[in-house]
């Protein structure tokens, strides 16, 4: 099998379960959601350039690195073809933690008898600012594990509020680790952390995305 790579490279990740620690970054080519802050968006155009790489090749670059944290990225990995042939592949080495970066929209479940490692999933749920917050698969909310992340991207008072009603409506707290997040440049972070305090959410973990700060928000391959 052949997958569509837009880039590869190592960095501190800036998000999610990882975040400040080294990992290698596998990004695919192509996604089937259009977020209106999409700060990838180039990776998902029809006639983006790629490599096609093979589940031994991608495999092989990891190692070469050294770095045992794995961040599958897009795009939407999930979309690519036969990536369940990948993701069981990696899993085979136990020194490495895989973690895919989903989007929310993507059924997660032939995903979850991954073995002998299972993938660590974090996931974001669109919010309204998002413009695809319909395309949200809730249903995946349910086979969400300990390990697992659900990302919240808020743009303005109103996704905050949202992002309140859903992790209530669906227990996320109790069920996995919760993530949220500014849209750079577009809230307050302060606004952000007012609310966890008035709200108490003691579960919650605040999380900027540190590429954006460590380097320029556009750049690429960091």
């Amino acid at each position: 099998m052949h997958y569509k790579v837009v880039e590869k490279f190592v960095s501190v990740n800036g998000e999610g379960n990882f975040a400040g620690k080294l990992a290698v970054f596998i990004r695919f080519a192509g996604c089937n959601l259009r977020c209106s802050y999409c700060d990838t968006m180039w990776a998902n155009n029809v006639d983006v350039e790629y490599t096609l790489m093979s589940e031994k090749e991608i495999y092989d670059y990891i190692k070469s690195t050294k770095i045992t944290h794995i961040t599958l990225t897009g795009g939407e990995p999930l979309i690519q073809e036969n990536i369940l042939v990948l993701l069981e592949f990696l899993a085979l080495d136990v020194s490495l933690n895989v973690e895919i970066e989903t989007n929310g929209s993507v059924d997660i479940q032939p995903f979850l008898s991954i073995k002998p490692k299972q993938p660590i999933f974090t996931m974001d749920y669109k919010l309204e600012s998002s413009n695809m917050q319909d395309k949200m698969m809730v249903e995946n909310f349910n086979h969400l594990k300990k390990n697992d992340v659900v990302k919240f991207v808020v743009g303005n008072s109103a996704d905050i509020k949202k992002f309140k009603l859903i992790i209530d409506k669906y227990g996320l707290i109790e069920r996995c680790n919760v993530h949220l997040s500014p849209i750079y440049g577009e809230i307050s972070m302060s606004e952000i952390v007012d609310f966890m305090k008035e709200n108490l959410l003691n579960e919650v973990t605040f999380q900027p995305q540190l590429h954006k700060i460590i380097w320029h928000p556009t750049a690429r391959g960091v």
